[in-house]
């Protein structure tokens, strides 16, 4: 039976970084999608957003490929939030998203990571994490 242990921290804000997400959206937000990772075997380790981005820790099974788990989570989570008009405007995601690997012995600290947002948003801009990520992981922006 194949086993994997394969950690990804995922990252994507909404079109433009419009600040979508509300206090009343995000409680509803995050059990949808916690709930739909269930249902589509998706395991998700750590899950959190603000208004302009969302991070989400998932566990990679067997066959599962990242891409196609970001467009189900982008694509379920859109649908959902603007056939229900839980956004006053029409509600996107942006087309990019950032994957990070994530060792098995970081996987306690990125999930603190991730259930600070708030706290870590009052200090940083999405914009500078984004920027710490980037140079950290030595991506380029395309």
């Amino acid at each position: 039976m194949p086993q994997s242990s394969i950690f990804i921290h995922l990252i994507w804000s909404t079109k433009n970084r419009f600040p979508f997400i509300t206090k009343d959206l995000k409680p509803q937000l995050l059990p949808f999608l916690k709930q739909y990772s269930i249902d589509n075997s998706i395991k998700i380790e750590a899950i959190n957003c603000v208004e302009d981005h969302i991070h989400i820790l998932i566990s990679l099974g067997t066959g599962q490929m990242v891409a196609k788990l970001v467009r189900l989570l982008k694509g379920a989570s859109s649908f959902w939030i603007n056939k229900n008009n839980l956004s006053k405007e029409k509600f996107e995601w942006q087309d990019s998203y950032i994957a990070l690997s994530v060792s098995f012995t970081s996987v306690p600290k990125v999930k603190q990571y991730i259930a600070n947002q708030e706290e870590h948003h009052r200090k940083t801009t999405f914009s500078e994490e984004y920027n710490k990520f980037m140079e950290g992981y030595n991506l380029k922006d395309e």
